[in-house]
């Protein structure tokens, strides 16, 4: 492993005996990163749904309500083992707190797993296809939202390497979101109605690997955590896994081992790009420099670098 030498210069900042200034995120793994993946999937599996279902792609539209119903499903569980008390999530419906994501978060998770629920169910057998159709058409204002707050409830807290990254990693999960929706749709759905499915993953993954290099080198100093470690490692190895399942998805309908392989690949760099992000918060909030010297540069009245 290469060490990279540091850009924030090591006299710049003092903190008590060296401790970190703030919390590290006390989230953990593989919970909290697979729920985040988990989410993504839902939301934009319930976006192709209504998509596929007023284009013809039937068994599409069947593909992806089934994966919007179970994402849906198996990240609010993660959820609530993250809690450590699964009556926690329900405490969290009690109230609604327009200010505080984690509350509109937990009511939109609520009512997209309804939904999704409501419209797999209707889809496989065949009761109340009314109350399907609407629940899936329901789910598409709720999808866009389930795959993209997450963002904003990392990027709402004090961690720098998430702060600093609130411009960015609205469209990094989106496109995270799209690259895992497109590949399980490719991936469970013939080849020959598959098409939407690999049009989205090459979106979700143009989209994925644009807004991550941006970020980094938007961040600059600040997203050091990013290129460094575990994290580096891990930002790194998604990088590469998206990008060859996006060029693969471009030519999967030619053959299912190709399609397999993409799908693979871009479910692997979905997952590393989640895992990545909380690996890199955690290490931007053990280190006090990363929070110290943007604060003095502010106070200094410099942009922080």
């Amino acid at each position: 492993m290469t060490r990279e030498r540091s850009m924030v210069p090591e006299a710049e900042f003092r903190s008590y005996y060296g401790r970190p200034v703030i919390k590290a995120p006390i989230w953990h793994e593989p919970h909290m990163p697979t729920y985040l993946y988990l989410g993504g999937l839902s939301g934009v599996s319930s976006m192709m749904a209504v998509v596929a279902g007023f284009t013809g792609h039937h068994r599409l539209a069947r593909t992806t309500r089934v994966a919007a119903a179970l994402g849906a499903a198996a990240g609010a569980g993660l959820l609530a083992a993250e809690l450590g008390r699964p009556e926690r999530f329900l405490n969290m419906l009690r109230v609604f707190k327009p200010t505080s994501p984690m509350s509109v978060g937990s009511w939109i998770l609520a009512a997209q797993g309804g939904l999704s629920a409501v419209a797999a169910s209707s889809e496989l057998t065949g009761i109340l296809p009314v109350v399907g159709d609407a629940a899936v058409l329901a789910t598409g204002v709720t999808g866009p939202l389930t795959a993209t707050y997450t963002a904003v409830l990392v990027a709402d807290t004090a961690v720098p390497a998430w702060h600093e990254a609130y411009r960015e990693l609205p469209f990094l999960f989106a496109g995270s979101a799209l690259a895992s929706a497109g590949a399980m749709g490719m991936l469970a759905t013939p080849r020959a109605e598959a098409g939407p499915a690999r049009a989205v993953a090459v979106l979700g993954a143009a989209m994925e690997t644009v807004s991550g290099v941006v970020m980094e080198r938007r961040l600059g100093p600040a997203g050091e955590p990013y290129r460094q470690g575990r994290a580096g490692r891990l930002m790194r190895s998604a990088r590469a896994l998206t990008a060859c399942g996006g060029l693969l998805a471009a030519v999967a309908g030619r053959s299912r081992t190709v399609t397999a392989l993409s799908g693979l690949a871009l479910t692997a760099g979905a997952l590393c790009t989640r895992f990545g992000i909380l690996a890199a918060g955690r290490a931007s909030a053990a280190d006090p420099k990363y929070t110290v010297v943007p604060q003095r540069q502010r106070l200094d009245g410099e942009r922080p670098a």
